[in-house]
Order: C-alpha cells, then structure tokens, then sequence
C-alpha cells in the first residue's frame, strides 16, 4: 500500500500523475490533500488517517510544510519514505533515521517506469 502525501487535484501535477501510475500498476493507494475529491477513483483524504499496512509514503509536500507531518508518517511505520524531487529535507531524515524507517531520494513516477517501484 502507498500513502501519496500531498496530493494536487490539478492534472498537471506529478503527486496526480503518481497516483494514475500506480493504480494502472494495480498498486493499492490512498492519497492525503488539501481538498477533497477522486483521482483514478482514489479518495483524496483531508484528514490524517491512521492508515494500516502502508508499505510507502511517497512525499508531495514542500520542506517547509513537512514537520506537521512527522508524527504522522512516523506512527504509521511505512517500511520506506520517497522524497520526490523538491521535497527533499535533510531534518526529516535525521527523524526517520532514528525511527529506523529508510527513506531515499527518488522520483516515484521513474521508479515506477522502470521497475524499481
């Protein structure tokens, strides 16, 4: 399961074109954003959710909005944190890092196209 945090409803936006890529790959996704609404039949949740089983949080959220989300992401034990480009926050992983979750600095979207997902 993968928890796409900070998800855009505008088409344009490469937190939405993630989560097309991933249901296309029949991966299991739910999605946290601002506003409310559906992409590729996905619910965007405006509320943290305390979610099960999340196996990846790929992040969408600007360094300087990231601490609100530190507990969270933290309580909900992802085996793996992606940094997309642009959210990348040294700070944050000094927090996962003592949580022992791994994270890595990535593009969700390539390692999807190329298998590495």
């Amino acid at each position: 399961k993968t928890l796409v945090l900070g998800v855009s409803l505008k088409p344009d936006r490469y937190s939405n074109f993630v989560i097309h890529k991933l249901v296309n790959q029949d991966c299991e996704v739910v999605a946290y954003g601002l506003k409310k609404g559906k992409i590729a039949g996905v619910t965007i949740d405006t509320k943290l959710i305390p979610y099960e089983n999340v196996h990846t949080v790929s992040l969408y959220v600007n360094p300087k909005n990231q601490k609100m989300y530190y507990d969270y992401v933290v309580s909900l034990k992802p085996e793996r944190v992606i940094f997309n480009p642009g959210t990348e926050n040294p700070e944050f992983y000094d927090v996962l890092k003592k949580e022992h979750i791994f994270f890595e600095v990535a593009c969700s979207l390539v390692l999807l196209s190329t298998n590495q997902y």
